[in-house]
Protein backbone atom coordinates (compact mmCIF):
# COMPACT_ATOMS: atom_id res chain seq x y z
CA UNK A 1 0.00 0.00 0.00
CA UNK A 2 1.17 3.53 -0.75
CA UNK A 3 -0.73 6.44 0.79
CA UNK A 4 0.08 9.96 -0.36
CA UNK A 5 -0.79 13.08 1.62
CA UNK A 6 -0.65 16.41 -0.22
CA UNK A 7 -1.08 19.70 1.63
CA UNK A 8 -2.68 22.51 -0.36
CA UNK A 9 -0.10 25.31 -0.21
CA UNK A 10 -0.93 29.00 0.17
CA UNK A 11 -4.55 28.47 1.13
CA UNK A 12 -6.21 31.91 1.44
CA UNK A 13 -7.39 33.34 4.74
CA UNK A 14 -10.97 32.31 5.49
CA UNK A 15 -13.57 34.83 6.61
CA UNK A 16 -17.15 34.36 7.85
CA UNK A 17 -19.51 33.51 5.03
CA UNK A 18 -16.80 32.33 2.64
CA UNK A 19 -17.70 29.46 0.32
CA UNK A 20 -15.29 26.86 1.66
CA UNK A 21 -16.09 24.34 -1.08
CA UNK A 22 -15.18 26.80 -3.83
CA UNK A 23 -11.99 27.76 -2.00
CA UNK A 24 -10.92 24.12 -1.58
CA UNK A 25 -11.58 23.24 -5.22
CA UNK A 26 -9.69 26.34 -6.39
CA UNK A 27 -6.75 25.49 -4.12
CA UNK A 28 -6.62 21.95 -5.49
CA UNK A 29 -6.38 23.31 -9.04
CA UNK A 30 -3.80 25.92 -8.03
CA UNK A 31 -1.63 23.17 -6.54
CA UNK A 32 -1.77 21.17 -9.76
CA UNK A 33 -3.83 18.40 -8.16
CA UNK A 34 -7.20 16.81 -8.85
CA UNK A 35 -9.79 14.79 -6.94
CA UNK A 36 -10.84 11.28 -7.84
CA UNK A 37 -12.94 8.49 -6.32
CA UNK A 38 -11.70 7.12 -2.98
CA UNK A 39 -9.77 10.28 -2.07
CA UNK A 40 -10.08 11.71 1.43
CA UNK A 41 -10.12 15.47 2.01
CA UNK A 42 -8.96 16.41 5.51
CA UNK A 43 -9.84 19.94 6.61
CA UNK A 44 -8.68 21.81 9.69
CA UNK A 45 -11.50 22.66 12.07
CA UNK A 46 -10.38 26.25 12.30
CA UNK A 47 -11.22 27.19 8.72
CA UNK A 48 -14.60 25.44 8.96
CA UNK A 49 -15.40 27.39 12.13
CA UNK A 50 -14.24 30.65 10.53
CA UNK A 51 -16.38 30.13 7.43
CA UNK A 52 -19.37 29.33 9.67
CA UNK A 53 -18.69 32.48 11.75
CA UNK A 54 -18.27 30.66 15.06
CA UNK A 55 -16.51 33.71 16.50
CA UNK A 56 -17.48 35.18 19.85
CA UNK A 57 -16.23 38.57 21.07
CA UNK A 58 -15.19 38.15 24.70
CA UNK A 59 -16.52 41.58 25.72
CA UNK A 60 -20.00 40.39 24.69
CA UNK A 61 -19.92 37.58 27.27
CA UNK A 62 -21.30 38.02 30.79
CA UNK A 63 -19.89 35.28 33.02
CA UNK A 64 -22.21 33.48 35.39
CA UNK A 65 -21.46 32.99 39.09
CA UNK A 66 -20.42 29.39 38.33
CA UNK A 67 -18.02 30.58 35.61
CA UNK A 68 -16.49 33.19 37.92
CA UNK A 69 -15.91 30.61 40.65
CA UNK A 70 -14.44 28.07 38.23
CA UNK A 71 -12.28 30.73 36.58
CA UNK A 72 -10.61 31.42 39.94
CA UNK A 73 -9.85 27.70 40.34
CA UNK A 74 -8.34 27.27 36.88
CA UNK A 75 -6.85 30.77 36.63
CA UNK A 76 -8.55 31.65 33.36
CA UNK A 77 -10.62 34.58 32.08
CA UNK A 78 -14.19 34.23 33.50
CA UNK A 79 -15.63 35.19 30.10
CA UNK A 80 -13.66 32.41 28.44
CA UNK A 81 -14.74 29.92 31.12
CA UNK A 82 -18.37 30.93 30.61
CA UNK A 83 -18.11 30.01 26.93
CA UNK A 84 -16.47 26.70 27.82
CA UNK A 85 -19.37 25.89 30.15
CA UNK A 86 -21.95 26.86 27.52
CA UNK A 87 -20.30 24.51 25.02
CA UNK A 88 -19.97 21.62 27.50
CA UNK A 89 -22.02 18.94 29.18
CA UNK A 90 -19.88 18.87 32.31
CA UNK A 91 -16.39 19.46 33.69
CA UNK A 92 -14.23 16.32 33.71
CA UNK A 93 -10.99 17.60 35.32
CA UNK A 94 -9.71 20.94 36.51
CA UNK A 95 -6.63 22.48 38.08
CA UNK A 96 -4.81 25.81 37.70
CA UNK A 97 -4.18 26.30 34.01
CA UNK A 98 -6.17 23.24 32.92
CA UNK A 99 -9.88 22.80 32.21
CA UNK A 100 -10.96 19.47 30.69
CA UNK A 101 -14.63 19.12 29.75
CA UNK A 102 -16.99 16.88 27.86
CA UNK A 103 -18.12 18.95 24.90
CA UNK A 104 -21.80 18.97 24.02
CA UNK A 105 -20.85 16.88 20.95
CA UNK A 106 -19.25 14.22 23.16
CA UNK A 107 -15.55 15.05 22.76
CA UNK A 108 -13.47 15.12 25.94
CA UNK A 109 -10.79 17.77 25.59
CA UNK A 110 -9.41 21.01 26.93
CA UNK A 111 -11.48 24.19 26.94
CA UNK A 112 -14.28 22.67 24.80
CA UNK A 113 -12.05 23.17 21.78
CA UNK A 114 -12.36 26.94 22.04
CA UNK A 115 -9.32 28.58 20.48
CA UNK A 116 -7.61 31.98 20.34
CA UNK A 117 -4.60 31.17 18.15
CA UNK A 118 -4.27 32.30 14.51
CA UNK A 119 -7.18 34.71 14.97
CA UNK A 120 -7.11 38.43 14.14
CA UNK A 121 -7.62 40.35 17.40
CA UNK A 122 -6.95 43.81 15.94
CA UNK A 123 -10.58 44.94 16.23
CA UNK A 124 -11.64 43.07 19.37
CA UNK A 125 -10.51 40.15 21.49
CA UNK A 126 -12.41 37.13 20.29
CA UNK A 127 -12.38 33.34 20.36
CA UNK A 128 -13.42 30.64 17.92
CA UNK A 129 -15.81 27.80 18.81
CA UNK A 130 -16.00 24.40 17.16
CA UNK A 131 -18.49 24.07 14.29
CA UNK A 132 -22.09 23.67 15.44
CA UNK A 133 -22.25 20.21 13.84
CA UNK A 134 -18.92 19.02 12.36
CA UNK A 135 -20.44 15.86 10.83
CA UNK A 136 -23.01 17.97 8.99
CA UNK A 137 -20.28 20.40 7.87
CA UNK A 138 -18.23 17.48 6.52
CA UNK A 139 -21.26 16.03 4.75
CA UNK A 140 -22.09 19.34 3.03
CA UNK A 141 -18.56 19.52 1.67
CA UNK A 142 -18.63 15.85 0.62
CA UNK A 143 -21.89 16.36 -1.26
CA UNK A 144 -20.55 19.54 -2.85
CA UNK A 145 -17.47 17.75 -4.16
CA UNK A 146 -19.56 14.88 -5.54
CA UNK A 147 -22.08 17.20 -7.18
CA UNK A 148 -19.39 19.47 -8.66
CA UNK A 149 -16.82 16.89 -9.78
CA UNK A 150 -18.72 13.60 -9.77
CA UNK A 151 -16.11 12.08 -7.45
CA UNK A 152 -17.11 9.91 -4.49
CA UNK A 153 -14.83 10.97 -1.64
CA UNK A 154 -14.71 11.08 2.13
CA UNK A 155 -14.26 14.25 4.18
CA UNK A 156 -12.68 14.52 7.63
CA UNK A 157 -12.62 17.64 9.79
CA UNK A 158 -9.74 17.41 12.26
CA UNK A 159 -8.72 19.28 15.38
CA UNK A 160 -5.75 19.11 17.76
CA UNK A 161 -6.42 17.31 21.04
CA UNK A 162 -4.47 15.81 23.93
CA UNK A 163 -4.64 12.18 25.06
CA UNK A 164 -4.99 10.54 28.47
CA UNK A 165 -1.83 8.43 28.25
CA UNK A 166 0.63 10.72 26.44
CA UNK A 167 2.03 14.22 26.32
CA UNK A 168 1.49 16.49 23.34
CA UNK A 169 -1.42 16.95 20.99
CA UNK A 170 -2.30 15.36 17.67
CA UNK A 171 -4.97 15.81 15.04
CA UNK A 172 -8.12 13.80 15.62
CA UNK A 173 -11.37 13.61 13.67
CA UNK A 174 -14.27 15.69 14.95
CA UNK A 175 -16.37 15.42 11.79
CA UNK A 176 -16.57 12.54 9.32
CA UNK A 177 -18.58 12.04 6.13
CA UNK A 178 -18.48 9.36 3.46
CA UNK A 179 -16.51 6.72 5.38
CA UNK A 180 -16.58 4.49 8.44
CA UNK A 181 -14.67 6.23 11.22
CA UNK A 182 -13.64 2.80 12.58
CA UNK A 183 -12.38 -0.21 10.62
CA UNK A 184 -13.78 -3.04 12.73
CA UNK A 185 -11.71 -6.24 12.47
CA UNK A 186 -13.43 -8.10 15.32
CA UNK A 187 -14.26 -11.65 14.23
CA UNK A 188 -11.55 -11.74 11.56
CA UNK A 189 -8.34 -13.74 12.00
CA UNK A 190 -4.66 -12.87 12.29
CA UNK A 191 -1.73 -14.45 10.41
CA UNK A 192 -1.88 -17.54 12.61
CA UNK A 193 -5.65 -18.02 12.51
CA UNK A 194 -6.33 -16.49 15.92
CA UNK A 195 -9.69 -14.73 16.06
CA UNK A 196 -9.46 -11.00 16.70
CA UNK A 197 -11.47 -10.01 19.77
CA UNK A 198 -10.91 -6.26 20.17
CA UNK A 199 -9.13 -4.98 17.05
CA UNK A 200 -10.94 -1.94 15.68
CA UNK A 201 -8.74 0.66 13.98
CA UNK A 202 -9.78 4.30 14.34
CA UNK A 203 -8.96 5.02 10.69
CA UNK A 204 -10.56 8.48 10.66
CA UNK A 205 -8.33 9.51 13.56
CA UNK A 206 -5.27 7.93 11.92
CA UNK A 207 -5.87 9.84 8.69
CA UNK A 208 -6.63 13.02 10.64
CA UNK A 209 -3.36 12.68 12.57
CA UNK A 210 -1.34 12.01 9.43
CA UNK A 211 -2.80 15.08 7.75
CA UNK A 212 -2.13 17.17 10.85
CA UNK A 213 1.60 16.46 10.58
CA UNK A 214 1.83 18.34 7.28
CA UNK A 215 -0.83 20.93 8.08
CA UNK A 216 1.35 22.36 10.84
CA UNK A 217 0.19 24.46 13.79
CA UNK A 218 1.54 27.96 13.22
CA UNK A 219 2.23 29.88 9.98
CA UNK A 220 2.10 27.14 7.36
CA UNK A 221 -1.22 28.17 5.74
CA UNK A 222 -1.96 24.57 4.71
CA UNK A 223 -5.27 23.74 6.42
CA UNK A 224 -6.45 21.25 3.76
CA UNK A 225 -4.79 17.93 2.91
CA UNK A 226 -5.67 15.56 0.08
CA UNK A 227 -5.15 11.89 0.98
CA UNK A 228 -4.88 9.30 -1.78
CA UNK A 229 -4.26 5.56 -1.75
CA UNK A 230 -5.95 4.43 1.44
CA UNK A 231 -8.28 1.48 0.63
CA UNK A 232 -11.37 3.25 1.83
CA UNK A 233 -14.84 1.68 1.80
CA UNK A 234 -17.07 4.68 1.10
CA UNK A 235 -20.29 5.01 3.09
CA UNK A 236 -23.46 7.04 2.83
CA UNK A 237 -23.95 9.96 5.19
CA UNK A 238 -26.36 7.88 7.27
CA UNK A 239 -23.66 5.29 7.97
CA UNK A 240 -20.76 7.68 8.51
CA UNK A 241 -20.02 10.21 11.23
CA UNK A 242 -17.74 10.59 14.20
CA UNK A 243 -19.99 9.06 16.86
CA UNK A 244 -18.43 5.58 16.73
CA UNK A 245 -15.11 7.07 17.83
CA UNK A 246 -16.54 8.40 21.10
CA UNK A 247 -16.24 6.01 24.03
CA UNK A 248 -19.29 5.78 26.26
CA UNK A 249 -18.67 7.30 29.69
CA UNK A 250 -19.54 3.99 31.37
CA UNK A 251 -16.69 2.32 29.46
CA UNK A 252 -14.23 5.17 30.03
CA UNK A 253 -11.92 4.30 32.93
CA UNK A 254 -10.48 7.83 32.94
CA UNK A 255 -13.76 9.46 33.96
Amino acid sequence: MEVRLSALKDFPMVEPGDDLLTMILAAIRANGLFIRDQDVVVIAQKIVSKAENRYVILDSVTPSAAAITLAREVEKDPRFVELVLRESRHVVRKKPGVLIVEHRLGFVHANAGIDQSNIDHSQAERVLLLPENPDASAERLRQGIEQTLGARVAVIINDSMGRAWRNGTLGLAIGVAGMDAIDNKIGQHDLFGRELKVTAAAVADELAAGASVIMGQTTEKTPVVLVRGYPLPLKSSVESGVRNLLRDEKQDLFR
